[in-house]
């Protein structure tokens, strides 16, 4: 049957499919509008599993409050020029929109939502149809608290949710999702670090104490032996220095062998109390850039976060976060 061109964009109207697949689905269904969603639905979840094991690095970072409550979401796709368009930042805010308005808190429980009469899942295989690319519920998180705040970096890159005990600190709210969103906090404070990423970042600490400590050993033998360090750091700096004239074959070789015996002699007399002393400075360490208590505020320098929020209100807590980071 002939397919009239109101047809064609009728069927356009409801599905965002280019005119010409639009057509051809109909022609398919000889004129069934129906029928011709379906199967649009249909080529949209064969071109999904196509396209499954590409990358979707890009795109779009929302994050929204109400109140006492906020929602971070990720919806990615393969390119920036998806990322960025309209439609399909209109379509991650919907499904945003309505997942919070039925307080959702999970990625599952999303999938499984309705929006605009299917679910969530169907309606990103139709994107995928329409688009051509991967695209999908990468993440979705929540977060209740006395007072939330949400705060969105330009370009829908990377969010932020926080909470605080109490209300009444907006601007102190805002400045905290900024913190978050620009120095990456792993965890509130040291507490909440997940035991295993300390037990990795100590065993980090440790095995660069000793060599640094083994490192220094041998630097200062070398130097005793009128020989720069610098020179003979590696094998391809020793064999380009000779050649370069700047050291010789002779304190090559006795490099090699000062390299080999100090180091193991020092690496044999290593003090145990010593480099867990240094092991845990460094874990310290860690902790303060990388939990956001203790972290350097971004708005005053020289003052750690928890003191910035201590001088707004010496009861006011800041209760937990979330972050997404496209690529992250």
């Amino acid at each position: 049957m002939a397919i009239t061109a109101s047809q064609v964009n009728e069927l356009r109207q409801l599905t965002g499919v280019g005119m010409m697949d639009c057509k051809k689905a109909l022609v398919e269904c000889d004129g069934d509008t129906q029928k011709a969603i379906e199967l649009l639905r249909q080529k949209g979840q064969k071109m999904a599993a196509k396209r499954a094991d590409r990358d979707a690095n890009e795109g779009c970072v929302l994050a929204k409050t109400t109140g006492n409550y906020g929602a971070i979401i990720m919806v990615s796709c393969e390119t920036d020029f998806v990322a960025t368009n309209a439609d399909f930042v209109s379509f991650t805010t919907s499904i945003l929109d309505t997942a919070m308005a039925r307080h959702i808190s999970t990625k599952e429980e999303v999938l499984n939502m309705e929006l605009n009469g299917s679910k969530v899942a169907d309606a990103i295989t139709d994107q995928i149809a329409k688009i051509g690319e991967k695209i999908e519920l990468a993440h979705y998180e929540t977060l209740e608290a006395e007072k939330v705040y949400a705060y969105i970096h330009p370009g829908n890159r990377m969010a932020s949710i926080i909470g605080l005990n109490k209300a009444g600190f907006d601007q102190v709210g805002h400045d905290l999702a900024m913190q978050v969103v620009a120095m990456r906090p792993i965890a509130l404070d040291a507490d909440n670090v997940p035991q295993e990423i300390k037990d990795q970042e100590l065993r980090v600490a440790i095995e660069k104490t000793k060599e640094e400590l083994v490192g220094k050993a041998v630097d200062a033998a070398l130097k005793k032996a009128g020989i720069n360090p610098a020179h003979v750091d590696s094998e391809e700096h020793m064999a380009s220095n000779m050649g370069k004239g700047w050291i010789t074959e002779e304190q090559v070789n006795q490099a090699r062998e000062i390299k080999e015996k100090v180091g193991a002699e020092k690496a044999a007399q290593l003090n145990e109390a010593q480099i867990n002393q240094i092991a845990n400075g460094r874990l310290n360490k860690y902790f303060q850039e990388n939990t956001l208590m203790e972290q350097e505020y971004i708005m005053e320098s020289k003052v750690k976060v928890k003191d910035f929020i201590a001088k707004a209100d010496k009861d006011l807590k800041c209760t937990g976060f979330k972050r997404l980071e496209l690529g992250a």
